[in-house]
């Protein structure tokens, strides 16, 4: 089930689709695409979030306001949670997890690392129990120091590369090296709208190793009750 781990389809979340339109559009987009289930993940930035709570009604509202109308019906919610100091701390955080799942989408500083960051990442991953998948890893390359940067990739942690990862050879020979060492590896399109940041799954889908792209599929398993969402409707159930 071709599954997109990272995009911003919901409509004013954040600086991804400024609207339900924009959003349905970018649906269809990866729908022509292949992609069969999507996780929506709008930026959490606990300093600009008045709290929680507040973010949670705001993506439940986001994504009720495209339930009706999209063309893949099985999305799941889930965060681009910004590492911050203290935003371990918060209470709730594990509420940003991919739903029905024990990920958790973090994204780094985009600064060379400091050790406080591993200790958000550790907290994290240790006292709620969950999967920390680090987002568009590739990215870091530019930011990182060598050093530094080796030292975020010994973190037992998912790796998330974005599809465009493909476009340049230090970033494909990146994930080549994480693929040999065997690491968690999955992929998104990190979609912002329909144009300048598109979905962009036919640029993973020609040059991707299919194993590796079934990996990254199957990391997050399909429940019964997606399921049941997904199934065409028995015969008679339609216009009930």
């Amino acid at each position: 089930m071709l599954t997109d781990y990272h995009c911003h389809i919901l409509p004013g979340m954040d600086d991804g689709a400024p609207d339900a339109d924009t959003a349905l559009d970018m649906i269809d987009i990866m729908k022509e695409q292949g992609v069969e289930r999507i996780i929506a993940t709008p930026h959490f930035y606990a300093h600009e979030e008045r709290s929680l709570t507040e973010y949670l009604l705001k993506r439940e509202d986001a994504f009720d306001s495209i339930a009706d109308y999209t063309a893949i019906p099985n999305i799941l919610l889930g965060a681009e949670v910004a590492i911050e100091h203290g935003i371990s701390k918060i209470p709730g955080i594990q509420q940003l997890a991919i739903e029905d799942s024990d990920m958790i989408l973090l994204e780094l500083p985009f600064r060379d690392y400091e050790d406080w960051m591993s200790e958000e990442i550790n907290a994290i991953s240790s006292e709620y129990g969950l999967k920390v998948v680090l987002a568009h890893i590739h990215r870091y390359l530019t930011y990182y120091s060598p050093e530094n940067f080796e030292k975020i990739l010994k973190t037992d942690a998912i790796f998330q590369f974005n599809n465009d990862a493909f476009l340049l050879q230090r970033e494909r020979d990146l994930l080549k090296r994480l693929v040999k060492e065997k690491k968690t590896i999955i992929f998104g399109s990190d979609a912002h709208n329909t144009d300048t940041r598109c979905p962009n799954w036919d640029v993973c889908l020609e040059v991707c190793d299919p194993d590796v792209l079934e990996a990254s599929n199957s990391l997050l398993k399909v429940t019964e009750e997606q399921l049941r969402v997904m199934a065409p409707p028995e015969i008679g159930e339609q216009g009930a």
